[in-house]
């Protein structure tokens, strides 16, 4: 018998959805993401689009409703306009009536007299409403990830294994490593040691090159959580994080589990491979084109088309994507690439890209390859664009070639080690954002 009164086991429906049904999620989608450089200017990194038609947040509140967890918050802070406004427009089916909601929780000063300091200190801040919506467990996701979970199989591990704490986690080499929270385990998965970001990550045994990594991704018995974040928020030496701070304090303390992504990841359909798990953190410009144009290659690692595990987003309404004109020359056609509704490619050749929506390609033996083109982007004739990721709203004048002189695209826009070139607006003298 399990404390929520339910015998079962990890794979039983009943057993599941009564863990989500008594838990929240909140997710954490303040941060900019200063690594993606131009694209977080003006977004949060959470509302940064992908994939086409969606934006990155997307993922964890489609795994969220998918898990069956229909309570969420969101908590917000840097430029959080743009995120707002897609979670109004987008995610507002759910039913009050039926205790459903998605709340978003902006920085606002509830507790003290300052922003969110850290990931533990965005929680605390908010620690009064979730003491009303009274969950049994609380589910903490990053919001800036691609990758499809469900909760559901997270949550029971964490009952069965009666765990104050569990955290999910995935092997990555060691290199990587670097930028994670990185953990060891003994024979049952419990957290032994845990460093945030270490310079000489600990490798898993057996495994020289391969660590074990905090996804960011928690799961708490919520009267446990009050009491850690009370206890850090008392605690003037914090920096109030949860990788730096509340789990390395926890885990020789309380039962901090490990749970392995494999077990609650959901595989691409068809595959028949359940060890086939697919996350990306895209917080580069060089990860973010490439887990883009991933998405066009034949069998992608991220399949969008499994109707199993729907990508849920704000569904703008476009009339269908258009390809115009059929003469030696002048042929509007796209080969090996994802086009979005609304886009019309009038006698251009588009190539191994993903265009979102509303772009028009114009005529004049344009061509587009191996590129990431944004919505509302306009292309003028003749222009040629290789492996470039183009922002939203740009105007890309005709004639315009990048993708062919490394020198020169890096004298005129922002070029990256992995040689991916990004053409904003404002690269171009466009001014779509109005300052002082």
């Amino acid at each position: 018998m399990s404390e929520d009164g339910i015998t079962g086991v990890a794979n039983s429906p009943r057993f599941v959805s009564n863990l989500t049904k008594n838990s929240l999620a909140l997710v954490l989608a303040g941060g900019r993401g200063s690594r993606l450089g131009p694209l977080t200017d003006w977004r949060a990194k959470p509302a940064v689009p992908f994939g086409g038609k969606f934006r990155i947040i997307d993922f964890c509140l489609s795994n969220c409703i998918n898990s069956g967890i229909r309570r969420v918050g969101v908590l917000t802070q840097y430029k959080a306009h743009s995120l707002i406004r897609h979670l109004q427009l987008g995610w507002g089916f759910l039913r009050g009536e039926f205790s459903e909601f998605i709340e978003i929780l902006p920085a606002q000063q509830r507790m003290n007299t300052g922003w969110y300091k850290g990931t533990a200190d965005a929680i605390f801040q908010n620690i009064d409403i979730l003491r009303a919506h009274r969950p049994r467990y609380v589910v903490i996701l990053a919001g800036d990830h691609i990758y499809r979970m469900d909760y559901g199989q997270m949550l029971a591990e964490h009952v069965q294994t009666q765990a104050d704490m569990t955290v999910a986690c995935i092997e990555v080499g060691l290199e990587e490593a670097r930028s994670f929270g990185v953990m060891s385990v003994n024979h049952e998965d419990r957290v032994v040691a845990f460093t945030e970001k270490p310079a000489e990550p600990v490798p898993i045994p057996g495994q020289s090159d391969r660590a074990l990594a905090s996804m960011g991704i928690y799961v708490f018995n919520t009267d446990f959580l009050y009491e850690q974040l009370i206890r850090d928020a008392d605690d003037p030496q914090s920096s109030h994080d949860f990788g730096h701070d509340l789990i390395p304090y926890m885990v020789p303390r309380y039962r901090v589990i490990a749970h392995r992504f494999r077990h609650s990841c959901i595989s691409s359909a068809g595959s028949g491979n359940p060890q086939r798990c697919y996350w990306r953190d895209v917080g580069t410009i060089d990860a973010y084109w490439a887990a883009n144009i991933d998405l066009v290659h034949v069998t992608p690692d991220l399949d969008l088309y499994d109707s199993r595990w729907p990508i849920w987003t704000y569904q703008e309404q476009l009339p269908p994507a258009k390809f115009v004109f059929d003469d030696e020359g002048r042929r509007g056609v796209a080969l090996d690439s994802l086009v979005s509704g609304g886009c019309i490619i009038s006698g251009a050749t588009v190539r191994r890209s993903l265009l979102f929506s509303n772009v028009r390609v114009n005529d004049g033996n344009t061509l587009v390859e191996d590129s990431v083109i944004l919505p509302n982007v306009r292309m003028g004739e003749g222009a040629r664009l290789r492996k470039v990721v183009v922002e939203k709203g740009a105007i890309i004048p005709p004639g315009l070639v990048v993708g062919e002189d490394p020198v020169e695209d890096a004298r005129r826009f922002h070029r990256t080690p992995g040689g991916v070139t990004l053409i904003t607006p404002e690269s171009l003298g466009q001014q779509l954002h109005f300052v002082r």
